[in-house]
């Protein structure tokens, strides 16, 4: 039944996704050919007005087939016939219900369970922050010159840290301040300064709705932070890195929790995708971006040939990584 939970939840996001694209092509005049849920054989499948709506076997994916989406058709409904800001609209358009999903389940999720601040409430005496000069009342601004959006953040900087010094920058009483602190261990092995945070227990669904807006905007700094760690190097390929079936098992381990803790992973998840699918690789969503951008750039329509040639070259890199991950998933499997 968890697993089920989890694989629902991950189709939620792929729904979610791919109802961008479909929905924004609709209103753009582009005829959508197919809408399907999940990748490979189909389960099921029916055939609309002028759109098949299919469920597919695998559930790692969805895509929206659009007329003209591989070549160039002169027809007005054809999506190679929209104009670069149009056709991007349909493309971004995935990433933005992602984030949208994510506000949304955030928002309810502080306003049921309430927030912690990233204002200082107390800090323990002989602890780092004491000794370095930290305040109650101090709020954290940036750490390492990275902006902190929410307690995450700063949890997620201490533990990156390593043990090593952290240049933070606090407002105290409208005045910026620069501190350097040193976390130490504690007696469980974790990485602390000694300092709590206040916490607001009931906020408004308004202060809810924003606070939200910071807690996303953490977990994309966060993603960009884990990305960099992998392409650099500095991540545990090991232990840090899981692929479809870490996803699988996390998420069927959070619903045995409850199904607060599943839609906050939900949301966790809605970001990360909605990172991914911007990079700017080929066949993700923001590889089509690049190359609407230097249509709309240059005035000048870029080869289908070239546009297939780098599609096909990232979808078969994308499927190679996810055949290896898999392989590391269940080599290495990740514990939690």
């Amino acid at each position: 039944m968890y697993i089920i939970l989890a694989i629902l939840a991950f189709g939620i996001l792929i729904i979610v996704h791919e109802l961008g694209h479909f929905t924004l092509a609709k209103l753009n005049g582009v005829r959508v050919e197919e809408f399907s849920i999940g990748m490979g054989p189909k389960i099921l499948s029916k055939q609309g007005k002028e759109t098949r709506y299919s469920l597919s076997l695998f559930p790692i994916g969805g895509y929206v087939k659009m007329m003209g989406e591989e070549e160039n058709i002169q027809d007005e409904r054809s999506f190679s016939a929209k104009s670069p800001l149009r056709r991007m609209s349909i493309i971004i358009a995935g990433v933005f219900m992602n984030y949208v999903l994510a506000i949304v389940i955030f928002t309810f999720f502080i306003n049921t369970f309430g927030y912690v601040t990233t204002t200082i409430n107390k800090i323990e005496d002989a602890s780092p922050a004491y000794e370095a000069g930290l305040l109650p009342g101090d709020k954290v601004l940036k750490m390492n010159n990275s902006k902190i959006f929410s307690e995450d953040d700063i949890i997620t900087n201490i533990y990156l840290s390593k043990g090593e010094k952290i240049n933070f920058l606090v407002d105290r009483n409208g005045e910026k301040e620069e501190l350097a602190i040193i976390p130490k261990t504690n007696e469980n092995g974790q990485l602390k300064i000694g300092v709590a945070f206040d916490s607001v227990e009931k906020p408004s669904f308004i202060a809810s709705f924003r606070q939200s807006f910071n807690k996303t905007a953490s977990l994309v700094n966060q993603t960009f932070v884990g990305l960099k760690m992998i392409f650099t190097g500095k991540a545990n390929l090991k232990t840090d890195v899981g692929g479809p079936l870490t996803i699988v098992k996390m998420s069927a381990e959070t619903a045995k929790a409850g199904i607060w803790p599943l839609l906050y992973f939900t949301a966790f998840l809605s970001v990360n995708l909605a990172v991914f699918n911007l990079l700017p690789f080929p066949a993700l969503d923001g590889g089509w971006c690049v190359i609407l951008l230097i249509e709309f750039i240059t005035r000048r329509k870029v080869p289908d040939k070239v546009v297939g040639v780098l599609n096909y070259i990232g979808f078969a890199a994308l499927i190679g990584l996810m055949i290896v991950v898999t392989i590391k998933d269940i080599l290495f499997p990740v514990q939690f």
